[in-house]
């Protein structure tokens, strides 16, 4: 019997990569507006900034949900669903005129946050091993190369044309991007199979909405309010009732007895303190570029010129991606994870000296993303290497939803110290210099937080696309689904 002819793999990277590009521009791609969408949808402050909320917490619930969807039903299939949200999103924000359409538009791009960890394990299943470590990391850094890249281009767009082009320029990049999926990668037969528990996703997505609620509402709430803390213990209350039920299920969301593994265990926790320290840069420098120059501090930049100063960060991280793929296969992924850790505290550290000029806050925004594309490519090696091929759609997915729940406690954490930090100027209130100085001071602390974390992952097995579940984390029947 002659052997199957190869997978044709060399546009599957580039078409994953741009998938995830495009879902990570789109988080961005409202924030050059939101200054004037209370004028644009004749709404309140208070009102619009459910724009940003909406997508929040629709990404959420979808990232950890696609994935297990992924794992049983087929990758390929839940990637296109996902993409086809983002454009479905994109076309209603488009139409919009008022905030309830608006709203609904960007929870729609939320549900597709699910499109990174799913094309990393695509890649899992379709590459070879060779060349799996590169194709991942480029992966991984997508997020942070999207996010960075989106704010100049959307300022761009957003000086010289109607603010809805925004969206439609976003609808069409997802159009571009779904027909290259249909056209170039193909459908894993790496499925788990089984039945969708929905208790536990219920459970879950009530867990994460009250929790990230509370944390992106309390500034405006009052931490000690009823409502916040009410959510809170709500958040307590059904993430431990769902924690309860996915241990005494066979076939659940998420399984608790390989994401307790150490080392997936700890490397979640650094992702979620990683994400924390990646965020302050994203929170700080644009601010800094913008505020005034009267204050004695503040650089006078425009939204655009801001944008194209953290414009290279995003590149840095897609440059960085092959030479963490390079250091995780010659000292492992924990080395990696550990190094980009020590660059970001150094860009942090190099950030609350140097911030008097633009060239300074260029250095710094390369200097955290070179650390950034490092850590983030680690983070999947480290996953993959631990779960099995049947879970890795959900590892990956829970692994990215760690991050995001690291990046929302920093936005409130920053958020509370420059709102108590200000100086007066003209009549209005602005962070200080001392503000920003000391979210930059506690981004470093963060990241040294996560060098500690990682320091204690075990040296297990390095990335390996063949490595398959053992007995006692696979049920029969999924070894059956796969066989």
């Amino acid at each position: 019997m002659s052997a199957a002819p190869p997978v044709r793999t060399g546009a599957v990277v580039p078409v994953l990569a741009s998938a995830g590009i495009t879902v990570a521009l789109m988080q961005t791609l409202v924030i050059p507006l939101v200054p004037e969408l209370p004028r644009l949808l004749n709404a309140s402050a208070a009102g619009t900034a459910w724009a940003i909320t909406a997508t929040l917490l629709a990404a959420a619930v979808a990232t950890p949900i696609m994935g297990r969807l992924g794992d049983m039903y087929g990758k390929r299939r839940m990637l296109l669903i996902s993409v086809g949200m983002l454009v479905a999103g994109s076309v209603v924000a488009a139409l919009s005129s008022s905030l309830v359409p608006m709203i609904a538009g960007r929870a729609l791009q939320g549900l597709a946050a699910g499109v990174i960890p799913l094309g990393i394990s695509i890649m899992r299943d379709e590459l070879p091993s060779e060349k799996l470590g590169t194709a991942t990391a480029q992966m991984s850094a997508s997020l942070g190369v999207g996010g960075a890249l989106g704010l100049p281009a959307a300022a761009l767009l957003a000086e010289n044309f109607n603010w809805h082009t925004l969206f439609w320029l976003s609808a069409g990049l997802g159009v571009v991007v779904f027909a290259l999926i249909v056209r170039f990668v193909p459908e894993s037969s790496v499925r788990s199979g089984g039945r969708f528990d929905l208790l536990g996703g219920a459970g879950l997505s009530v867990g994460l909405i009250s929790l990230l609620l509370a944390i992106s509402q309390g500034a405006s709430w009052g931490w000690t309010g009823g409502r916040t803390l009410g959510l809170f213990a709500l958040a307590v209350i059904a993430l431990l009732a769902w924690g309860w039920w996915e241990t005494r299920i066979d076939e659940p969301l998420v399984d608790l007895r390989i994401t307790a593994r150490p080392q997936v265990l700890l490397t979640n926790l650094a992702s979620m303190v990683f994400g924390f320290a990646m965020f302050a840069m994203s929170l700080v420098l644009p601010q800094l570029l913008q505020m005034p120059k009267a204050t004695g501090f503040g650089l006078g930049q425009s939204m655009l010129a801001s944008g194209l100063v953290m414009g290279p960060s995003g590149l840095i991280m897609l440059i960085t991606a092959p030479f963490s793929a390079k250091i995780s296969k010659a000292r492992g992924p924990k080395v990696t994870l550990m190094l980009g850790a020590v660059v970001v505290a150094a860009g942090y550290g190099v950030g609350s000296v140097l911030m008097g000029s633009v060239w300074e806050l260029v250095l710094v925004s390369l200097l955290i993303g070179a650390g950034i594309g490092l850590a983030y490519g680690a983070m999947p090696a480290l996953i993959m290497a631990a779960v099995p091929v049947s879970e890795t759609a959900a590892a990956n997915s829970f692994n990215t939803l760690m991050r995001s729940i690291g990046t929302s406690v920093s936005s409130a954490v920053a958020g509370v110290i420059l709102a108590n930090l200000t100086i007066s100027l003209g009549g209005y209130t602005l962070p200080s210099q001392s503000g920003f100085r000391t979210v930059l001071l506690i981004g470093a602390g963060a990241a040294l937080a996560a060098l500690a974390i990682a320091a204690f992952i075990p040296r297990g097995r390095q990335l390996d696309s063949t490595y398959t579940p053992t007995a006692e984390t696979t049920t029969p029947e999924r070894v059956a689904n796969r066989a």
